[in-house]
């Protein structure tokens, strides 16, 4: 079966191609964009579409690659032993399995997400090479081999906060989520707001796209952040014209909070609203 998107989820056809190739590689299809772009929600998306199990590995800068396997919980099994608990006598049972133990031993090929694997340390995904390459690992503790009865589809995101190893892509299929265009955005809005106005859609993307062009923006709003506005835009019952105006003193968009996420972003608009008003007088 190949992904060919969903109901709920608006895929382009480069997306397609790069999901179905890294399936077919068996390769880890690394995910690439800008936040907010849908990449965690991509592998929720091909899981619904394949009829798979998805397995979710959300990474911290404290994650270590180790926890993914599994960990050795040496402190219950001695308090177990100062109890006198006969469950001391096998230590499988203070071995505590990992997302991708989980995913190895799963009865039906399951989707596997490592989520933002860049906020980690440096050496993660490194640490982690073996392991996906080969698709098995040693426990020491209990002498034995894991080894994946078949591979799972794994997918990696990243933000790009790191710049992640040469030997780790070249066992990656890459993909980098372009921003939509607007006429991909126009199908994302529909799939999300059947039946919205269109007169309201045209105007709210329209002063979308322009924010993403102002020079000197921190932030440039993301898709998610389109569709938060969007909903809140239909909750107040704000009409098209007031998206439509171009009054200076008006420059900043209504409910602006949704798309502008930081002082230095809204202090930009003041001052190009002060400057449209000084240029009128």
């Amino acid at each position: 079966m190949k992904f060919t998107g969903t109901d709920s989820y608006v895929a382009t056809e480069d997306l397609m191609v790069a999901v179905n190739a890294a399936i077919t590689l068996e390769r880890p299809l690394l995910i690439k964009g800008e936040p907010g772009t849908g990449k965690t929600v991509l592998a929720f998306e091909v899981a619904k579409a394949l009829g798979a199990n998805l397995i979710t590995w959300h990474i911290k800068s404290t994650t270590k690659a180790q926890q993914g396997l599994y960990e050795y919980d040496a402190v219950s099994r001695l308090r177990d032993s100062q109890l006198g608990d006969d469950r001391v006598h096998d230590i499988s049972n203070y071995i505590v399995r990992g997302k991708l133990w989980n995913s190895f031993t799963a009865t039906e090929r399951p989707v596997l997400l490592i989520d933002e694997i860049d906020k980690a340390d440096i050496e993660f995904p490194n640490d982690l090479l073996l392991e996906l390459d080969r698709m098995e690992f040693y426990v020491y503790e209990t002498r034995e081999t894991i080894k994946a009865a078949q591979r799972p589809i794994v997918m990696i995101t990243s933000n790009n906060e790191k710049e992640l190893p040469d030997a780790f892509l070249r066992r990656c299929f890459f993909h980098y989520i372009k921003f939509p265009d607007r006429d991909t955005m126009q199908q994302i809005v529909d799939v999300h707001f059947p039946g919205i106005q269109k007169e309201l859609v045209r105007e709210a993307l329209n002063v979308f796209y322009d924010i993403r062009e102002v020079p000197g923006l921190k932030k440039k709003p993301s898709t998610s952040e389109l569709l938060d506005w969007l909903k809140l835009l239909m909750s107040e019952d704000i009409p098209a014209d007031v998206l439509r105006e171009k009054d200076p003193k008006k420059l900043i968009p209504p409910l602006h909070g949704a798309l502008l996420k930081n002082e230095q972003d809204v202090h930009l608009f003041e001052r190009l609203a002060f400057l449209a008003r000084r240029e009128r007088t």
